[in-house]
């Protein structure tokens, strides 16, 4: 803009000068005579008339060049009409060529700056939308790059190794998870990423312990290494899955086929070497036969309560059992199971003391279910208690909570503290005990499953070795008059 201000100052210079010239010349010669003045007069004004010509044009050129630095300045093509003047017209042509190569090339550039926008703001909704799905896994996931420095990292990964991720990005992984107490997990941990790191491990699946929370915890760690178009490491991307809770699931199946086949075999052999001997005739008197009979029929016996149990836990855990529900008094069913206990506990000179009747304490539950549970409970206390012991069962209604609690308390060995909490645990037998009686350890099970997942219950206990224990259980009172099927 200042070259043309420039050039429309000197077209205006020239324009003067041309008239002063004129004027100059007509003075000059006005003292030769007519003839000569009038012809310098017209050598001036002609003069003049070209100045002004040449003038005019470039005064024309620089609006020319006005309207096209504007056109540059807002980015629009120039569309100048031809002015009929040979070198404007030519410059306008020669500078319209090429500004409007130009402006066809600035608007191409333009689409593609537009198109790269559009697509960075895909490319930051998608990195958005990867973070937020990788931060909402419950499994853990760290990704990391070329050079074992962490790039992204969940929740759950902080949890394992005890790290904040937005203080931690950028930073070596071996520095992050490094607790400094010989964790070994975490030792291999890095070591695995740091192998694949290196492309030395392309894919891979470990099991490892890690410590949390004090406890060990057992994680699935897959790792892989991300690699470029020239194949190339350019980060590698791991993810820890808790895997502790289906290991110990996975045990617990093991020893219940353990511990089933164990208790299937102890009878079954029995009754396999008592049916041979009296295949081979080594009971030659009638009295031999009669206690090689009662064995078999007693280890018969053991066996069905050993598959009834099985089964009806298995059921119940299924939730395949048919449960018939009705209003029942707790004190009346508990009656009916102490009339069947007391003989067994005056052969072991047992005391068993009942309790006095409640006027309201009626529960809804399957009858044959809950009457299982408290012989269950009665006949337990009977075996671990020594003779001239005693069993008292009582009852207990809370009108608070609306529940009525039976506890069975017995004068027998009790139960080691460290094992209290084990004792509903299937096949489960208190070590210090075993000498006490037989059993296959899933009668407490079985009261377990009954009263808490089929009657939204409660049991409990409570022991002490030498003293004795206390079974019980709680179940919510009867609200309704109507009985239920399940």
């Amino acid at each position: 803009m200042k070259s043309v201000r420039n050039l429309n100052g000197m077209a205006t210079g020239i324009v003067a000068i041309g008239l002063i010239a004129v004027n100059f010349t007509a003075w000059h010669y006005s003292g030769l005579g007519a003839g000569w003045s009038l012809a310098a007069f017209v050598c001036g004004v002609i003069g003049a008339v070209v100045v002004s010509l040449f003038s005019w044009q470039y005064l024309l050129l620089s609006r020319r060049i006005s309207s096209i630095v504007k056109c540059l300045k807002e980015g629009k093509k120039t569309h100048l009409k031809p002015t009929g003047t040979g070198m404007v017209d030519e410059l306008d042509e020669a500078i319209d060529s090429r500004f409007n190569g130009n402006a066809s090339y600035i608007e191409e550039l333009e689409k593609q700056i537009q198109e790269s926008e559009v697509k960075i703001q895909i490319l930051r909704r998608q990195k958005k939308n990867t973070e937020a799905i990788i931060y909402s896994i419950r499994d853990a996931v760290i990704v990391i790059d070329e050079f074992d420095k962490l790039l992204m990292a969940n929740e759950a990964a902080g949890d394992i190794f005890g790290f904040e991720f937005k203080n931690s990005q950028h930073k070596p992984i071996a520095e992050l998870i490094s607790s400094g107490k010989n964790n070994s997990g975490e030792k291999e941990f890095v070591n695995l990423v740091h192998q694949s790191s290196k492309g030395k491990v392309r894919h891979t699946r470990r099991e490892i312990d890690f410590i949390k929370s004090g406890e060990p915890r057992t994680y699935d760690c897959i790792v892989s290494s991300v690699h470029d178009q020239a194949e190339q490491v350019s980060g590698v991307v791991a993810v820890l899955h808790d895997i502790t809770r289906e290991k110990e699931i996975a045990q617990m199946k093991n020893d219940f086929v353990s511990h089933v086949s164990h208790e299937l075999k102890t009878p079954l052999s029995s009754i396999t070497a008592y049916s041979e001997m009296l295949m081979d005739g080594e009971a030659e008197d009638a009295k031999t036969r009669k206690e090689f009979y009662s064995v078999i029929q007693n280890q018969a016996k053991r066996l069905n309560r050993l598959i009834e149990d099985i089964l009806n836990i298995s059921r119940i855990e299924s939730g395949l059992v048919k449960v018939e529900k009705e209003p029942v008094s707790v004190t009346i069913l508990i009656e009916e199971q102490l009339q069947m206990i007391k003989g067994y506990a005056e052969e072991k000179g047992i005391e068993v003391i009942g309790q006095k009747p409640i006027i309201f304490d009626q529960v809804y539950i399957d009858r044959d279910m809950i009457s299982q549970v408290i012989v269950n409970l009665l006949s337990n206390a009977v075996k671990y208690t020594p003779s001239k012991g005693s069993i008292k069962i009582a009852t207990e209604v809370d009108e608070i909570t609306s529940s009525v609690r039976v506890r069975v308390t017995d004068t027998g060995v009790g139960i080691p503290e460290n094992e209290v909490d084990h004792v509903f645990d299937k096949f489960y037998r208190v070590k210090a005990n075993e000498g006490q009686a037989k059993g296959t350890g899933l009668g407490l099970n079985l009261v377990k499953q009954i009263v808490e997942k089929i009657h939204n219950g409660r049991v409990f206990v409570t022991s002490k070795p030498g003293v004795g224990s206390t079974f019980g259980f709680e179940l919510p009172l009867a609200t309704e008059k109507v009985g239920q099927t399940v």
